[in-house]
């Protein structure tokens, strides 16, 4: 009968290729130079300069998972201490969207925080946008009817919104009533 003594404790390793500086990690270029056996299968890869590194396994995954939901309980409860709900965190899919929205029109600059100027990433706003009509295609016949309702609504409003914000700086500037030339 297997041992029911099970460590708790779990190793988190950094998988990711670059540094926030978006430098290759050491260690990724250490075991890039590594020479690998013969025998040994090789990874597949995206191009032979960057490659993909192999999936967590099962066990690994299951540990992030709990130890997620762990954090996620300690967190809830420190909320409910505060005096607010949990339930206020809770993610729903109007939540989600109405978060790819916001960040649509911060995008845009129809948007701004407080006491800031506004920017304005069109870039950045047509891949929010297109992303929340890959979700409309994705999610067809899945929705409630107010989801739904929500996501159209959402998206229409943005695409007005990025067609009017684009005209707007395509437009050569307004004369201000005078003119420097008559002077």
């Amino acid at each position: 009968m297997p041992d029911k003594k099970q460590n708790s404790a779990f190793t988190v390793t950094d998988r990711r290729l670059f540094t926030p500086e978006g430098e290759l990690r050491q260690e990724t270029e250490e075991e890039a130079t590594e020479p690998q056996p013969a025998a040994a299968p090789r990874q597949s890869t995206l191009t032979e300069e960057s490659p993909v590194p192999p999936a967590p396994s099962a066990v690994e995954q299951q540990q992030q998972a709990d130890a997620y939901r762990k954090s996620s309980r300690d967190l809830d409860s420190r909320v409910e201490l505060s005096g607010h709900s949990a339930k206020d965190l809770e993610m729903t899919f109007e939540r989600f969207m109405a978060s790819l929205y916001m960040t649509a029109m911060l995008q845009l600059g129809l948007m701004r925080e407080e006491s800031s100027q506004p920017r304005i990433d069109l870039i950045g706003a047509r891949q929010t946008i297109d992303t929340i009509s890959l979700l409309s295609e994705k999610t067809k016949g899945n929705l409630t009817a107010a989801e739904e309702n929500f996501l159209q609504n959402s998206l229409y409003e943005l695409r007005m919104a990025y067609v009017e914000v684009t005209n707007a700086l395509a437009r050569p500037p307004q004369a201000t009533g005078t003119d420097p030339a008559k002077k």
